[in-house]
């Protein structure tokens, strides 16, 4: 699944973050209410962690936001107001589970599948293939023509974003937000530099390339056309 954590706290987002894509799960972090909302009215995303106290919009704005803009995807709320007022206006307000801090991981994991599941939502993604390339979510491995492709951490995270997006074109700050998490930073080569690696990796060994550079615009990752 593709989930949205609206989570200012840095240390618990990443704590729910680095455990959801062990899990197998895609994860868009905002810390700020505004960005969350804004994201999520241009990306389709299956379920939404959200804190109440954030900067810019709170938990309760940003859910109202997204019930008034037609998004009924699954939404938890994951906050330090745990009172039974807290909870009542919550759910009231629209959000499908409450859970209050501290929590344990197991928990949130067994909410996040009841809430799918009470919605219809499509089970979490393990495998991505695009053409005769496949990533393993779960094993952190990925294959092409079966032969066994070792990736370092960044290398497979920008390979899922780009698999996951397959045919589109993702812009070079797109992909810095996505696997780096930098909002702004014109004058890094980090990408490049694995981008480098990773099609030294998937293409130079086989005949048909997979990840192509789009001139001035970013990267895109498909089979033959």
């Amino acid at each position: 699944m593709k989930i949205l954590l609206a989570e200012d706290d840095a240390a618990l987002a990443d704590y729910i973050r680095a455990g959801l894509e062990e899990e197998g799960h895609s994860v868009e972090h905002f810390a700020d209410g505004r960005d969350a909302l804004a994201f999520s009215l241009y990306e389709t995303c299956d379920l939404a962690i959200l804190d109440r106290m954030m900067p810019g919009m709170n938990g309760m704005a940003l859910l109202r936001a997204l019930r008034a803009a037609g998004r009924d995807l699954p939404v938890i709320f994951v906050t330090a107001m745990g009172e039974v007022d807290d909870r009542v206006e919550g759910l009231t307000a629209g959000a499908d589970d409450y859970i209050a801090k501290p929590f344990h991981f197991e928990e949130l994991l067994a909410r996040i599948g009841t809430v799918t599941r009470r919605k219809g939502g499509k089970p979490a993604e393990t495998r991505l293939v695009v053409h005769d390339l496949e990533l393993d979510l779960l094993s952190r491995t990925a294959r092409r023509k079966g032969q066994v492709i070792a990736l370092q951490n960044k290398e497979f995270a920008l390979l899922e974003v780009l698999m996951r997006n397959s045919g589109r074109v993702m812009t070079r700050t797109l992909l810095l937000e996505r696997v780096w998490n930098y909002s702004f930073e014109p004058n890094t080569t980090v990408l490049e530099t694995h981008m480098s690696r990773l099609r030294a990796k998937i293409d130079k060994p086989f005949d048909v390339p997979l990840i192509h550079r789009i001139r001035n615009a970013g990267y895109s990752l498909h089979g033959p056309r």
